[in-house]
């Protein structure tokens, strides 16, 4: 797939969840996969993962998710705790794709939301696959680059001053996100520039109270979480080196740790073969 192709998101389908609509993107057949994307500006299901899951897809059913506030998805004011808000909201999505259980490839936000809903609804996971996730808010060794708000502070400095532009995306994009700052793809970076100009998603962003709901430590969840769970971590990954997944796969009872040379934050992007090979290898050793 080159990347005209990612430049060129699929329509895909809607869905309505417990009173909110999701916008999906679904391919392949098979044992249903469900791909949950990061929190930077512009991100959707297809933005990060639409170069790798055609390969998942030619054996599994995948499911490319807008979370809700990002993409074409609903975009709620959420009230209360954010990662149950949107674990919940997750299940209901299953219940009305018909799905009862699936596997869940996710990046960064998408991986905490799908972490928690391991946790709460453990009947629903059959296995996790987590890339640059922070469930926590502590590392084992050090604090968290700029206190854990890198990411926060990333999207005010691209919502800010004079507002988004193609350069700032790729700015981001490659200071944070790719570990090669000049390969990073420009179809990619249009496709969230243009994304990251939906009117509902700049208000949110320039809110000044919390319409992303309160935040939430899993600390005390993640020992809950049955599912065997692989975190698939970039060498050089922006947000969080690799002894803080190495921490969580240690507070996981069927935790486990890969960590992937030369790729940042989105190694699936980066690196979409490998993200494959390592990750199916993964699912195939414990589901055949």
């Amino acid at each position: 797939m080159d990347l005209m192709d990612i430049q060129t998101p699929p329509q895909g389908a809607y869905a309505q969840a417990d009173g909110v609509e999701y916008h999906f993107v679904e391919m392949g057949e098979g044992s249903p996969t469900i791909f949950l994307h990061g929190g930077g500006p512009g991100c959707t299901g297809w933005s990060d993962f639409g170069q790798v899951a055609p390969l998942f897809a030619a054996d599994r059913r995948c499911f490319l998710v807008d979370i809700l506030q990002y993409g074409r998805s609903a975009k709620p004011v959420i009230k209360g705790p954010m990662w149950d808000y949107h674990a919940a909201k997750t299940v209901a999505l299953m219940d009305s794709l018909g799905i009862e259980r699936a596997d869940f490839v996710c990046n960064s936000w998408g991986g905490t939301i799908a972490l928690n809903l391991a946790a709460k609804y453990p009947e629903r996971v059959r296995s996790l696959i987590i890339t640059g996730s922070m469930p926590v808010f502590h590392g084992p060794l050090a604090p968290l680059p700029e206190g854990g708000r890198r990411g926060r502070n990333a999207r005010d400095v691209y919502y800010g001053g004079d507002g988004p532009s193609w350069q700032k995306m790729r700015d981001l994009m490659a200071r944070l996100e790719w570990y090669d700052p000049e390969a990073v793809p420009e179809g990619t970076v249009t496709l969230r520039y243009e994304q990251s100009l939906d009117p509902e998603e700049t208000a949110l962003a320039g809110a000044s109270d919390n319409p992303r709901g309160d935040w939430q430590d899993l600390s005390a969840d993640l020992g809950r979480i049955e599912a065997p769970t692989l975190f698939l971590w970039g060498m050089y990954d922006a947000f969080l080196t690799p002894d803080y997944p190495l921490m969580l796969a240690r507070m996981i009872p069927n935790g486990s740790l890969h960590v992937m040379s030369q790729v940042s934050h989105h190694p699936q992007e980066e690196r979409p073969h490998d993200y494959y090979t390592i990750a199916t290898g993964f699912l195939n050793q414990l589901h055949g």
